[in-house]
Parts: structure tokens; sequence; C-alpha cells
């Protein structure tokens, strides 16, 4: 059973800051997404394929207070910190399976929902990100078809996603687990000091990079 990339994400102080950052390195900026109720947080979005697409997600100002913490390890962002690509989601058709089969712990299987999307996700308990980022969250949709076939098309398309860390084999022991796999998108494995993603897309401007290693700074080249 393979999986496939679903989605990249970039967590942000404020969707204004994330829409900036994405205008700025890709050319065109993310459309208006949603609210997350149940965890405090809302998004935007930007398609880049059929079942592809970008995300910037930042807590919700309007939200009531949790008693839980956040996914994407949002409440540990600092209010002045800059946008970041911070992990990615692989999607499953059977996530309970796909998390009894992975070689890392990726969190609890929970039912969530935006709008009229379902979908089941796992989540750190302490909302952590494994492996720093660079172990995807595994989604599962629960719907007729997926969210980025209703979404604007900008004309960008993920051309390849790099994932940097210490222990790369620990990376590519995970990725093997997982099955994971996506036509048309090269994925690969680094090493780096410190763990990191890089993700390189087609724009109608031509290619550009969102992240990068560790060690380079957060603009395209």
């Amino acid at each position: 059973m393979n999986c496939r990339i679903d989605h990249i994400v970039i967590t942000a102080p404020s969707l204004e800051t994330g829409s900036d950052l994405v205008s700025e390195c890709l050319g065109v900026r993310p459309q208006k997404g949603g609210k997350h109720p149940h965890m405090g947080t809302h998004n935007l979005l930007l398609r880049l394929g059929d079942e592809t697409y970008l995300e910037v997600i930042a807590v919700d100002p309007a939200a009531q207070e949790l008693s839980r913490p956040r996914w994407f390890a949002l409440d540990t962002l600092p209010a002045d910190a800059r946008p970041r690509l911070a992990c990615w989601v692989a999607r499953t058709p059977d996530i309970r399976k796909s998390v009894s089969e992975a070689s890392e712990a990726l969190g609890l299987v929970e039912p969530m929902s935006r709008d009229a999307l379902e979908w089941l996700i796992t989540i750190p308990e302490d909302g952590s990100l494994p492996l720093d980022g660079v172990a995807p969250a595994l989604v599962q949709w629960q719907v007729e078809s997926h969210p980025a076939s209703a979404m604007q098309d900008s004309g960008c398309r993920l051309a390849a996603l790099q994932l940097f860390h210490p222990e790369p084999a620990r990376v590519e022991a995970l990725l093997k687990s997982l099955a994971v796999s996506e036509p048309g998108v090269a994925l690969s494995v680094g090493q780096a000091a410190v763990p990191g993603l890089a993700a390189t897309i087609r724009t109608p401007q031509g290619l550009r990079i969102l992240g990068g290693m560790p060690t380079q700074p957060f603009y395209p080249r």
C-alpha cells in the first residue's frame, strides 16, 4: 500500500505573513481556506496539482482557548517568527495500517474537519513535528474527490521535495516503511546538521524553491 505526497505546509505567525512569503517566493498568492475548530487554526491554500497543494497555516486569533496543544508545533512558534516550510503530509488509503507499519512514531490518528471536509490525520499528543518536520503527517481523506480539485489553478506544480536530516538513513527507512511515492515528483533525502525541507515548484515565472538546507536562506533561487 503506497502513500502519496498530499501537501506541503508553511507555518506562520499569521496568514498575512505566510501569504506574503508565498507571493515573494512563487509570484502567486494562496487562496482563502477555512478554519479548523478543533485546533484553533485557519489556513490558506495553493493548488500544486490534481491531488497536491500547499497550505499556509497559522493560529486563528478568533479561536477559543484550547485544552490541548495545536498541531504543526504552532504553539511554540514565536510571534515574530519568519514563515517557513515546516513539514509535509502524505496521503494513505488506510491510515491505521500505515501508522502500524511506519518505522517512526507519527502520532495518534484523529478525526478532523474544515467546513464540509472531513479526514483522519496523525497528530503527536504534544503537537510536535515528528523528526522535526522531515517525517510526514499522514492523512486519509473522507471525501469523494481530493480537495485540490476544487482549488483555483494558478499554474503551479510540485516538481521535487527534498528532505534533510542528520540521520538520513532513518528518513529513508521511514519512507520505505510507508512506501511513499508520487509520479512526476522527485523525492530525495540528504544529510544536514539540522532537519529541513526544500520544495521545487514550477510556476508561471519558472522554477522556484521554497525552503532549502537549514544553512541556506528561505528565498527562491
